[in-house]
């Protein structure tokens, strides 16, 4: 299934693309697409039984806002230098365990949404990522396999980065990464059944019109399996949470000099097949 949410930014409704492209209303179904409604099996059966009935009401698409796909989202961890290409094309040694850092929750917007350039910036960066949805609460997994049925489903992640902010002025990458509007998400989530094997997903990202990205997740240092059960070995992920599983080669950090860092007025479209297209303006803070 392919769920997202629409509507004003904080009063989004639940709905569903059903498999002719149609949209289709959820909210006399469910509350919300959140992780009380994923950890629910029964609720997540009603879904798809009222998706399969063909009786849901149609929206009309027209002029309506696309909202982040997940509410409610608990906690964004994130995997850096997480594919060969990116760790060759910034000078890094592919690390011997993955490398964690995080994003709040409040940095999540619609995929459509405006991406707010910092105060002060000089080096605001792109990266396209997969976006893991946790279903399941997930401790002490054993295996990477036992891992992946943990998860509900799978997103479009743009993680926007200020490289400066991030790496330059000392500290943890965390107050380069956390910026205001700094994670767009969606705009679905699919569910993992229609995805598949999430190490065979082409990723492509565009700045200005100029492909920029185009790797695939098969390049991951630590597949998305691998990535779900080492976090779980140091913190409990719950129903709700997401995994940022890392960027392909392409951003403007590998580029050489003068890197062609994020200004207002640039845009930035991004997609991963299967999962759907962001679109994004920037815009001074």
């Amino acid at each position: 299934m392919k769920l997202l949410r629409v509507g004003t930014a904080g009063t989004e409704k639940p709905a569903l693309l059903d498999a002719d492209g149609v949209l289709r209303d959820l909210s006399g179904v469910v509350d919300d697409i959140d992780g009380t409604l994923l950890a629910d099996d029964a609720a997540l059966g009603r879904v798809r039984a009222a998706a399969e009935s063909g009786e849901l009401p149609e929206l009309d698409a027209t002029g309506l806002r696309v909202g982040p796909p997940l509410a409610r989202i608990g906690k964004i961890v994130c995997i850096g230098l997480n594919y060969h290409d990116h760790a060759r094309e910034t000078g890094a040694e592919p690390p011997a365990e993955p490398v964690i850092f995080f994003k709040a929750a409040d940095t999540v917007v619609g995929p459509y949404d405006t991406v707010l350039v910092p105060r002060k910036s000089e080096k605001t960066d792109w990266e396209v990522e997969l976006a893991v949805v946790i279903g399941r609460t997930a401790r002490y997994v054993d295996s990477a396999e036992e891992a992946l049925a943990h998860v509900a489903g799978y997103a479009v992640s743009h993680d926007v980065s200020e490289r400066e902010f991030q790496i330059e002025r000392g500290g943890t990458w965390d107050k380069g990464k956390n910026c205001e509007t700094f994670n767009p998400l969606g705009p679905w989530l699919v569910t993992a059944d229609e995805v598949g094997d999430p190490q065979d997903l082409p990723l492509k990202l565009w700045v200005n019109g100029e492909l920029k990205q185009n790797g695939t997740t098969a390049n991951q240092i630590f597949p998305v399996g691998e990535v779900v059960r080492y976090v779980s070995q140091f913190m409990t992920l719950y129903p709700g949470d997401v995994i940022n599983t890392g960027t392909p080669a392409g951003v403007a950090l590998g580029e050489p000099e003068p890197k062609p860092y994020l200004r207002a007025g640039d845009v930035v479209e991004l997609e991963i097949a299967g999962l759907g297209r962001q679109r994004q303006e920037f815009k001074d803070a």
